[in-house]
């Protein structure tokens, strides 16, 4: 093809790609700075704040700082999502209750002559959510979620991987929370 053929198809192109995509990009460039949440809509009317109080660790782990992380970053998953206020359970219109129930520290990959190359961290919580107002519980179910790490990366690899297994998990409560009506 000569050059001229090349670049009519490239201006075609560009033309075709600016009239199909402008418009979602105009869309999505509208909603990216906004402060609020959508994923709060199902969140029933009567529930404005919610109190999340701190955790209890009944995993047997004596894993140092899990409770408090964990706490931690639920409390700040609720606060970003701003589907609710966040308030002490006097004042709440619901509750969010978890335990910690399990915590595992497991091979997960094995390399010949049984040498664990990856381990895997789980986290299980198991978490009571109550309308504080119609006093009924919406629900209780166990959450459980996962962070993998190289063994060569030692305690930093196994810090990466409980963050990212409590990153997880309080991704899901939020979620279940607040969308699963």
């Amino acid at each position: 093809m000569d050059s001229l053929k090349i670049k009519g198809l490239r201006a075609k192109w560009y033309r075709f790609v600016m009239l199909v995509m402008a418009p979602f990009l105009v869309i999505f460039a509208g909603c990216a700075g906004c402060p609020y949440s959508f994923t709060g809509a199902s969140v029933p009317p009567h529930l404005k704040s919610v109190a999340v109080p701190f955790a209890e660790d009944k995993s047997g782990s004596a894993e140092p700082g899990l409770r408090d992380n964990f706490s931690t970053g639920l409390l700040n998953k609720f606060i970003e999502d701003n589907s609710f206020s966040i308030t002490d359970r006097t004042q709440a219109d619901a509750v969010v209750e978890c335990v910690i129930v399990q915590f595992s520290d497991a091979p997960v990959v094995v390399n010949p002559g049984e040498s664990v190359a990856a381990r895997r961290i789980t986290i299980g919580v198991q978490v009571r959510y109550r309308d504080l107002v119609k006093k009924i519980t919406i629900y209780e179910k166990q959450f459980s979620n996962y962070g993998d790490y190289a063994s060569a990366e030692g305690v930093a690899g196994k810090s990466s991987a409980i963050e990212t297994a409590l990153d997880k998990i309080t991704d899901d409560i939020l979620l279940e929370t607040v969308s699963g009506w």
